[in-house]
């Protein structure tokens, strides 16, 4: 048996005993270090169609190779690791796939990626949202000129950020909406970066005028379809806009010829198919500061004051559960022999 924090109804977490898995052919068990803790995880935990219940969250982990499947290559056995989450199935690793909400979880071997001995476990959990960004910049194709306008000051949109300014994109201009994140926006390299709460009630109008003029690109990492909107008045004619952000239930109420007339580009980007290797390599170089997004690391067994601070401490950035040491007086344990899918 091992412990897992189970969604076992809309808004419901425990903590239970569950089935320890074993890896069939291709492959390994991971035994979990850290798992981020994301706003999907929230959608996810409080019930929606895509997956049932019970099941058990956690698409951002990092850990290490436990145990190996058949066919798998012995020198994977210890290897501190990330994943890419998709299985060859089509489900996810967190979702439809039992995910880092639990002490061990299981992959397929050729989805490894092995980290250095020495990368901190924390930094590791952030590899995932990293990939999330890279992709998207790759179907965004970022032109070097003109003014880039970033909605969304969470770990997404701060990611975003911190590769553009790597690679030399500028200006880069972010809004959001929490002063702590702001700040760190400026500290990554943001030339502007805005209070949304600040800039009154016709945001398009503001941040139009606040930069002079139209953004050759924009980037919506926030999520909110007000924002979404909005960049369709401060885009430039022939401007791209990336969709970061999940929008839930809402829906476009927009006139389509303002995409045709002004020659806009909407450009989707879902998930990492393809951006792992390169998110590997760039945080395990250290030139995207990932420890600096991780507010605080917790034990896992305090998962429920964790997700609290998530949901109401909006100045945080990203918590990280961390399944290698817990309190002392943990929860009480309940056992849990529902099925949930395990690869």
């Amino acid at each position: 048996m091992m412990k897992a924090i189970v969604n076992t109804a809309p808004g419901q977490l425990e903590w239970r005993y569950w089935p320890l898995p074993q890896p069939g052919q291709g492959q390994v068990r991971i035994r979990v270090t850290a798992c981020g803790i994301c706003a999907t995880d929230l959608e996810m935990i409080a019930g929606w169609q895509r997956t049932g219940f019970p099941a058990i969250p956690g698409h951002e982990w990092t850990g290490v190779v436990d145990a190996l499947g058949p066919g798998v290559d012995k020198a994977l056995a210890g290897r501190r690791c990330v994943a890419e989450n998709v299985l060859a199935d089509g489900g996810e690793v967190g979702f439809e796939h039992p995910g880092g909400y639990a002490q061990y979880l299981l992959t397929e071997a050729d989805k490894l990626y092995p980290l250095p001995d020495q990368f901190p476990f924390s930094s590791a959990a952030l590899i995932e949202p990293l990939a999330v960004c890279l992709r998207g910049l790759t179907r965004l194709r970022p032109r070097e000129s003109g003014a880039t306008l970033i909605f969304g000051d969470g770990p997404i949109g701060l990611i975003t950020l911190a590769l553009l300014k790597l690679h030399h994109v500028g200006p880069v201009l972010l809004v959001g909406g929490r002063p702590a994140r702001l700040k760190l926006a400026a500290d990554f390299g943001a030339d502007r970066a805005w209070n949304y709460h600040e800039l009154g009630g016709n945001l398009a109008m503001a941040l139009h005028e606040l930069n002079g003029g139209p953004f050759a690109q924009i980037i919506e990492a926030s999520g909110s379809a007000a924002n979404l909107a909005a960049s369709l008045d401060v885009v430039r004619a022939g401007g791209k806009i990336l969709l970061l952000g999940d929008y839930g239930p809402a829906r476009a109420g927009f006139p389509w010829n303002r995409i045709l007339h002004r020659e806009l580009e909407l450009i989707g980007s879902n998930a990492s198919a393809g951006a792992w290797p390169e998110a590997v390599r760039l945080a395990t170089s250290g030139v995207v500061p990932l420890p600096r997004l991780v507010s605080q690391c917790v034990p896992a067994s305090d998962f429920r004051d964790a997700l609290e601070q998530v949901r109401h401490n909006r100045e945080l950035v990203k918590v990280v559960l961390d399944w290698t040491r817990c309190r002392e007086t943990e929860p009480a344990c309940r056992s849990g022999v529902s099925p949930v899918r395990s690869g």
